[in-house]
């Protein structure tokens, strides 16, 4: 993770609390719009990007869906209440034409000087899709989303007209103005959980990122892997166990609506990180395990947990590390707090 220079956001705040190392890449994630009112959502996350900003995350992932408030103007609130914080912008090739979106990196890198990242969305909800009109099925999303990023790379490093002819996308000398310079362009993440997401991250240069499972199950990075590698995966630590597992249990209580919501969510998903995940029980992973699918199995988020002390959660996400995975994705902060306690996590495991 890059070293990031106190700036006027950070003014004041405990060196101590900054992650501040080079190994990885670490991501927090945007509040979602469906979880605040219109006035105090925009406050939020300039709230959340600036907490982001202060304990060293290189980004933060802004999701998109059909329910959700367009995470291109999200993106702009980030940049405009931050100084170093790269917005890590969820992009569904059905919303709009790859030109729109390499245009709207184009203006934020003009407007701003800041790099944006691209999370290429190769499906998404089921019904969200069917609802545009659109039944492609799973292998074939990425390979359209393959031509959609193909576009986009394109059209931002080169100066000149861009001429393209593929199955789903065609385009001919297209030129992009505001040219983008070379230091601002985007990074690429897709999910890696499948093989043809695997695939389409070697085709882009893209980061491949998955939901894992514990660092002693993991398989890691293969040498025959030429891509870079990552992984989802929230953090709840605390000095002692106890403290980290009732910190995790209030916030992510069990509900029925929730287990119900998330095996009707599951029948219709053709996700594989998605049934990965489900098909894993509480039982396989014991009381003092820290690797959790709580939160998952109610439907309350969308990635595995880890919980314990902090050195505990420490040698997991080491474990993690040495599989050779250095990009880390982590779920919605509810606090500044809670990122300082995730920050300790991470000095320790790249320190320990």
């Amino acid at each position: 993770m890059s070293q990031l220079q106190p700036d006027s956001a950070s003014a004041g705040f405990s060196s101590e609390s900054r992650i501040g190392l080079d190994a990885i890449d670490i991501f927090s994630t945007c509040p979602q719009s469906t979880t605040s009112d219109p006035k105090t959502y925009r406050r939020r996350v300039a709230e959340v990007a600036r907490w982001s900003e202060r304990v060293g995350c290189r980004g933060i992932l802004v999701y998109t869906d059909n329910s959700l408030v367009d995470p291109w103007l999200v993106s702009q609130v980030i940049l405009e209440h931050t100084s170093t914080l790269c917005p890590l912008v969820a992009v569904q090739p059905i919303y709009m034409h790859p030109y729109t979106a390499a245009k709207q990196v184009a203006t934020l890198g003009f407007l701003y000087e800041r790099r944006i990242y691209l999370n290429m969305l190769a499906g998404g909800f089921r019904n969200d899709l069917l609802a545009l009109g659109d039944s492609t099925p799973h292998d074939e999303r990425y390979a359209r989303t393959i031509e959609y990023t193909t576009i986009i790379r394109q059209l931002l490093e080169n100066s000149s007209g861009v001429s393209f002819e593929g199955k789903y996308y065609r385009i001919h000398n297209l030129k992009m103005s505001p040219p983008l310079p070379s230091s601002l362009q985007p990074g690429i993440l897709i999910s890696g959980s499948s093989e043809a997401g695997m695939a389409a991250a070697h085709a882009i240069g893209a980061t491949a990122v998955k939901y894992p499972l514990p660092p002693n199950e993991e398989r890691g990075v293969g040498k025959d892997v030429a891509v870079p590698c990552g992984v989802r995966v929230g953090i709840v630590a605390r000095p002692s166990a106890e403290q980290a597992w009732q910190v995790a249990w209030e916030r992510f209580p069990e509900t029925r609506e929730g287990q119900l919501t998330h095996h009707l969510a599951m029948k219709v998903s053709d996700s594989a990180w998605h049934k990965q995940l489900s098909s894993r029980t509480a039982d396989e992973d014991g009381d003092d395990n820290p690797y959790w699918l709580g939160p998952f199995h109610n439907y309350q988020t969308f990635c595995p947990y880890l919980v314990g002390n902090y050195q505990r959660v420490a040698r997991e996400i080491a474990g993690y590390i040495g599989h050779g995975y250095r990009t880390f994705i982590l779920d919605i902060p509810p606090s500044e707090e809670e990122l300082e306690h995730i920050a300790i996590v991470f000095r320790e495991a790249l320190e320990g």
